[in-house]
C-alpha cells in the first residue's frame, strides 16, 4: 500500500482566495478549484474527447520519443509528478525509466490516494506514495523523499493554466525541489490553429462545459455560497493578443450569489473568469525555465508542431 501524506487543501487561506476572486470586478476562480472528485473525474473524461488533442499529441510524442527521452532523464531517479491526478502519465513513465520511487501530488487528496493504490497494484515493484496538497503554496514533501537524483513531472501543458509571472515563480519552485543533478521533465502546448484550440476548450458532448459549471458546486461546498449551476453557461474562446485560451462562466439571468460574510449580484450576461491556457513558442518557454534556473533544455515535438515535451536542467 502507498504511503500517504494528507495535508487537507480546504484552508482558511482558501476561503479568503475564493470570496476575494468573487468579489472583484470581474469576477474570477482560480483553476485550481476545478478539481475535488467530481472535477477530476470530468478532466479524465475530457482528456479521451475527440477534440482534447493535448493528452493524446503528447503520449505519442513520449512514445515516438520514448528512447531519447528515457536517455537524457536517466533511470532509477525519484519521480515527483505534480498535478498527478490519475497517475497515467506517471504509468507510462515509470514503465521507461523505472524509478527508484514515485511521489504524487494532487490537490484532490481523495481521487489522488486512490489513484496511487492502483499504480501501487500493478507496479508492485514501485515504492509509491501520495501527497495532497496544493502545489501553488508550496510542496511539502515526506522527510524520507531523498533529495539527490529527482526529477519533476509536470505533464500536460498544465503551466499554461498560470500568468506569465505566477507560471515563473512555479518553475521556480520546481528548481528548489531538486538539487544540481536534478531535472524537470514538463509538457507545452504550443500555437496553433485557432478553430483547434477553441474546440478542444468547447466539446460537441458539452463535458468541458459541465467540468467548467462543476467548480460552482466545489465553490458552494468550500465557502457555503448558494451558486445555482443552472443559472451559468460555459464560454471558452482564443485572446489572440495574450496567446491563451480564456474560458468562463456567463449568468443567463440577473443572479444574487450570497456566501457567509457576504455575497454579491450578477447581472446576465456578466462572466466569472475560471481559467487561461497560454501557448508558448518554445523559445519563449525554453527562455521561462532560464530564467527559473533550469539554463539546459531538451525538447521533442510532434510532426505538426503542436506541443512539446521538454526535459531542463539546472
Amino acid at each position: 500500500m502507498p504511503l500517504t501524506c494528507n495535508i487537507d487543501p480546504i484552508a482558511h487561506a482558501d476561503h479568503t482566495d475564493i470570496t476575494q476572486g468573487l468579489s472583484q470586478n470581474p469576477a474570477s476562480i482560480s483553476p485550481k478549484y476545478f478539481y475535488d472528485q467530481q472535477g477530476s473525474r470530468l478532466f479524465e473524461a475530457i482528456t479521451q474527447l475527440p477534440e482534447y488533442y493535448p493528452t493524446r499529441t503528447e503520449n505519442a510524442l513520449m512514445q515516438q520519443h520514448a528512447s531519447d527521452i528515457a536517455r537524457s532523464v536517466g533511470t532509477g531517479r525519484t519521480l515527483i509528478e505534480l498535478g498527478a491526478g490519475s497517475c497515467q502519465k506517471a504509468r507510462t513513465l515509470c514503465q521507461l525509466v523505472q524509478p527508484a520511487c514515485f511521489v504524487g501530488v494532487d490537490i484532490s487528496a481523495d481521487y489522488l490516494q486512490d489513484a496511487v493504490a492502483a499504480l501501487s497494484d500493478d507496479l508492485p515493484w514501485l515504492d509509491a506514495r501520495a501527497v495532497g496538497g496544493d502545489m501553488t503554496q508550496g510542496v511539502q514533501l515526506p522527510a524520507d523523499i531523498p533529495r539527490t537524483g529527482r526529477l519533476v513531472f509536470y505533464p500536460g501543458s498544465s503551466i499554461g493554466n498560470f500568468d506569465p509571472p505566477h507560471a515563473l515563480a512555479l518553475l521556480a519552485h520546481m528548481r528548489e525541489l531538486i538539487d544540481d543533478d536534478g531535472g524537470l521533465l514538463i509538457g507545452i502546448d504550443l500555437p496553433k490553429d485557432v478553430t483547434v484550440l477553441e474546440a478542444a476548450y468547447d466539446d460537441a458532448a458539452g463535458v468541458t462545459a459541465e467540468f467548467n459549471r462543476n467548480v460552482l458546486r466545489h465553490v458552494n461546498r468550500l465557502i457555503g455560497s448558494d451558486f445555482d449551476v443552472d443559472q451559468w453557461q460555459h464560454r471558452a474562446f482564443f485572446n489572440a493578443d495574450a496567446s491563451r485560451i480564456e474560458m468562463h462562466l456567463e449568468a443567463l439571468a440577473n443572479a444574487q450569489v450570497r456566501w457567509p460574510g457576504g455575497g454579491r449580484a450578477f447581472e446576465q450576461g456578466e462572466r466569472i473568469h475560471t481559467e487561461n491556457s497560454y501557448k508558448y513558442p518554445l523559445p519563449v518557454f525554453t527562455d521561462m525555465l532560464a530564467r527559473a534556473g533550469f539554463a539546459q533544455a531538451e525538447a521533442w515535438t510532434d510532426e505538426r508542431g503542436w506541443f512539446a515535451v521538454v526535459h531542463a536542467r539546472p
